[in-house]
C-alpha cells in the first residue's frame, strides 16, 4: 500500500530532550581531562525548572565552545571516545520525550504515515536511545551520522533515507530543531517544521522553516494539510 506521507525526524531536541544526559557525559569527560565544566547541581536545577531555553542554548552552546578550545587531535579523539562510551552507558538517565511526541507518533502510525529518523548522532546510539525510551518501533528506518558517507546538513542524508523507505520526496516532511535540519530540508526541497528553543545557538528567525511549533501537542493540524494534498 502506498504511503500517504513520509515524515523524517531529528532526534536530539526534537523527539527527545537529551540535553541532561549529554551534559552529564560532557561534564564527566571535561572533568576527567582537566577542563572546566558546568556543575551537576547547576545543570540539575535548570532541568528541574524546565528551562528548555537555557539547556538548549546556553548549556549546549558552552559545551561546543569548550570542546572547540581543545586543539590536540589525539586528546580530542580520546575525549570523544570517552564521551561516547560514558554516554552510551547512561543514555536514558534523565532524557525525556518532548511533550506530545508519543501521542503524535501513535496518531501518525494509525494514519499510515511512514516515519524515519535522520540524526547526526551515531547510529548505534540513536537506535539504543529510541529502544530504551520505547519509541523505536514507530520508525521504519534510522539513519545516523555514520550510516552513510554524509550527514546533515547534506540533503542526501534525508533523500537517501526517503529512498530506502520507498517514500516520495514530494510527499515528505522534515521535523527538527536546528539549522542542520533546516538547511538539509531546504536543499532537498522538503517542507520544514521547526521546534522552538532547539539545541542551537541561532534564533528562530535565522533558521529556515515553513512551520514553527512549541512541541508536538496539536501538530496533527499541520500534518493534516499534507495528508489532504
Amino acid at each position: 500500500m502506498t504511503q500517504k506521507l513520509t515524515i523524517l525526524f531529528d532526534l536530539d531536541g526534537t523527539l527527545v530532550d537529551t540535553a541532561p544526559d549529554l551534559m552529564t557525559a560532557h561534564n564527566y569527560v571535561m572533568n576527567k581531562f582537566g577542563y572546566s565544566s558546568k556543575s551537576m547541581n547547576e545543570i540539575r536545577n535548570l532541568v528541574g525548572k524546565g528551562a528548555a531555553v537555557m539547556i538548549g542554548r546556553s548549556l549546549w552552546g558552552s559545551a561546543k565552545k569548550e570542546m572547540s578550545k581543545i586543539t590536540d587531535p589525539k586528546i580530542k579523539d580520546e575525549m570523544i571516545k570517552e564521551f561516547l562510551n560514558f554516554y552510551g552507558k547512561n543514555i536514558v538517565k534523565d532524557s525525556k520525550l518532548i511533550n506530545g511526541v508519543y501521542e503524535f507518533l501513535t496518531w501518525a502510525k494509525k494514519n499510515n504515515i511512514s516515519m524515519g529518523v535522520c540524526t547526526n548522532k551515531q547510529e548505534h546510539l540513536a537506535v539504543d536511545l529510541l529502544k530504551k525510551i520505547k519509541i523505536y518501533d514507530f520508525f521504519e528506518y534510522v539513519a545516523g551520522r555514520n550510516t552513510f558517507e554524509y550527514y546533515k546538513p547534506d540533503p542526501r542524508h534525508l533523500t537517501s533515507t526517503i529512498e530506502i523507505m520507498n517514500g516520495n520526496i514530494k510527499k515528505s516532511l522534515m521535523i527538527g530543531d536546528s539549522e542542520n535540519d533546516a538547511d538539509a530540508a531546504k536543499a532537498a526541497g522538503i517542507p520544514m517544521i521547526l521546534l522552538e528553543n532547539g539545541y542551537t545557538d541561532k534564533k528562530v528567525e535565522q533558521i529556515n522553516h515553513d512551520y514553527l511549533i512549541k512541541d508536538f501537542v496539536g501538530i496533527e493540524k499541520i500534518i493534516n494539510k499534507f495528508l489532504d494534498v
